[in-house]
């Protein structure tokens, strides 16, 4: 009996610990986190005043560019990613894995506002064009156009960290 017990309490320990490696096994992604790397200005073209400040994430790279905000969580209201491109011209996003609201902020080569696409939705593979032709895209959090009075026409200016 006690044989049998043996046997029995290390095939129990073996399955658990094949269970237990398979469950580290999956959760191996990591958390994509912000990464302050300058602060970003809305300004109104009347005024020339600043009106926000947002801490911004630069996405410049092909992979940056491609990837933007997918696969994130979340980011707070003062943070934003500034989408830098080589050439004007117009541009289309989408929410494909992105999981909150976003709105996108099309800005020509003066640093102009010229369209705004608002509260786009989490996970939707829709086109949301610019439009015109654009030299930078700004993403903050769906809604925040609205309740900060971003209008077309408003510019932005940021620094580096």
């Amino acid at each position: 009996m006690n044989k049998l017990y043996f046997i029995i309490t290390v095939c129990t320990i073996f399955f658990y610990s094949c269970d237990e490696n398979k469950k580290q096994s999956i959760s191996i992604t990591k958390e994509i986190n912000f990464t302050k790397e300058g602060e970003l200005f809305l300004k109104k073209p009347t005024t020339d005043s600043v009106f926000k400040t947002l801490d911004i994430e630069f996405a410049e790279t092909e992979y940056e560019t491609q990837t933007g905000l997918m696969y994130r969580h979340m980011m707070e209201s003062h943070q934003a990613m500034l989408f830098i491109f080589k050439k004007e011209q117009p541009r289309s996003f989408y929410m494909k894995n992105t999981e909150f609201p976003l709105d996108i902020i099309y800005i020509n080569k003066k640093k102009e506002i010229v369209r705004i696409q608002k509260n786009a939705k989490p996970f939707d593979n829709k086109s949301l064009p610019s439009s015109l032709p654009v030299l930078y895209v700004l993403e903050i959090n769906g809604g925040l156009s609205d309740s900060w009075g971003i209008n077309i026409g408003d510019s932005i200016e940021w620094t580096v960290n």
